[in-house]
């Protein structure tokens, strides 16, 4: 084997966020219409390091992926002084559209991931108009918690290693074993109690029940894609609330879990091209 270097490049951009300023590290690759990636809760931006290096999205796509705040190499604001760290709704939605403003993207296509896939949904409620279209993975106005958070964030207990067992079986089984190892990896490496904080959105502060009617598919586009083997966010959770969503776009994906960009990303790509290529026809069509 010869070696080879990756084409993303990495950097770091300094936001504004609730009147102060955080230094967030994003990665990217390609050029054309933006497209910003969000990871999954407690984990980074190396989720879609696959996605990133794809050299036929990257003809089309500026491929963007920021760790954030308090996530992978984005550390906490510099006033934090070691209190409880808890996302939030209002806080979650104006960290994505800071980031987009302080790029300058134009707009961008957003896809996130379980949060990420939440918050997408927030998105289309509330600033819809402020993007071209929205993907949301493992995708739903709310799901019933099924752990206990309390052991996330215990001195007498690897943090790390119990956020990785907690969310490893929601991988599904056909996936590579390399691929299944690192995105628990990612867990494990995560900062004491971030994962904890991230589910305070998705199990508390993120419960969109009641809202999502208001989504206007119209002004723009939706895409929810499920694993099958996600018990989490679980394919019913999101045809549930894609019914409530005139125009929303509904894929289950087969042998993928709660992970899809990192569990199996060739799998993942079978079912991420085609919606892909309808923004990049849709982008052409209007000019």
């Amino acid at each position: 084997m010869s070696a080879y270097v990756e084409p993303m490049i990495g950097r770091y951009v300094h936001v504004d966020i609730g009147g102060e300023m955080h230094r967030i590290y994003f990665e990217e690759n390609g050029a054309g219409i933006p497209l910003v990636c969000l990871h999954t809760a407690g984990s980074d931006a190396r989720q879609w390091r696959h996605l990133l290096a794809d050299a036929e999205f990257a003809k089309h796509f500026r491929i963007i992926a920021f760790d954030m705040p308090w996530h992978g190499k984005s550390n906490p604001p510099a006033s934090w002084t070691g209190e409880e760290y808890q996302l939030t709704t209002a806080r979650y939605t104006e960290t994505i559209r800071a980031f987009c403003k302080a790029l300058k993207l134009d707009k961008p296509v957003v896809m996130g991931c379980s949060i990420g896939g939440r918050i997408v949904l927030n998105l289309a409620i509330d600033h819809a108009a402020e993007f071209r279209a929205l993907i949301g993975l493992e995708a739903a106005d709310f799901q019933a918690p099924w752990y206990d958070t309390t052991w996330l964030n215990r001195p007498d207990v690897h943090g790390g290693e119990v956020c990785a067992a907690l969310v490893s079986g929601l991988i599904a089984p056909q996936g590579p074993q390399a691929a299944r190892t690192e995105t628990l990896w990612g867990y494990k490496q995560g900062g004491p109690g971030v994962f904890k904080g991230d589910l305070y959105f998705y199990r508390v502060d993120g419960d969109l029940r009641g809202r999502v009617e208001n989504i206007d598919t119209d002004v723009c586009p939706l895409f929810l894609l499920t694993g099958e083997y996600d018990f989490s966010c679980t394919p019913e959770d999101t045809k549930r609330t894609a019914a409530a969503i005139r125009g929303a776009h509904v894929t289950i994906m087969e042998q993928l879990g709660h992970f899809p960009m990192s569990e199996n990303p060739e799998q993942f790509r079978r079912y991420i091209e085609p919606v892909l290529a309808q923004i990049v026809a849709s982008a052409k069509a209007t000019g």
